[in-house]
């Protein structure tokens, strides 16, 4: 019960760090190399990825806080 709260919690924090990392890892990246070549874009193409992932992360968390609300009350 309380586990599934948590779990929601958890994954909602691990996927909005996800997103804001990927965020700045490609706003640093092309502000050190004032260009965006080959290299970049396959990092940008990762850090989307990531980014995706961050966001599957924060829907699972919301429906794990549902649910362990929902039990809890």
């Amino acid at each position: 019960m309380k586990t599934a709260l948590i779990t929601g919690i958890t994954l909602d924090v691990i996927g909005t760090i996800l997103i804001a990392y990927t965020a700045l890892r490609v706003h640093d990246r092309v502000r050190k190399e004032h260009h965006i070549d080959s290299q970049v874009v396959r990092e940008m193409h990762r850090e989307r990825l990531l980014g995706l992932i961050g966001v599957l992360l924060i829907i699972l968390g919301y429906i794990f806080q549902v649910v362990g609300v929902s039990i809890l009350s």
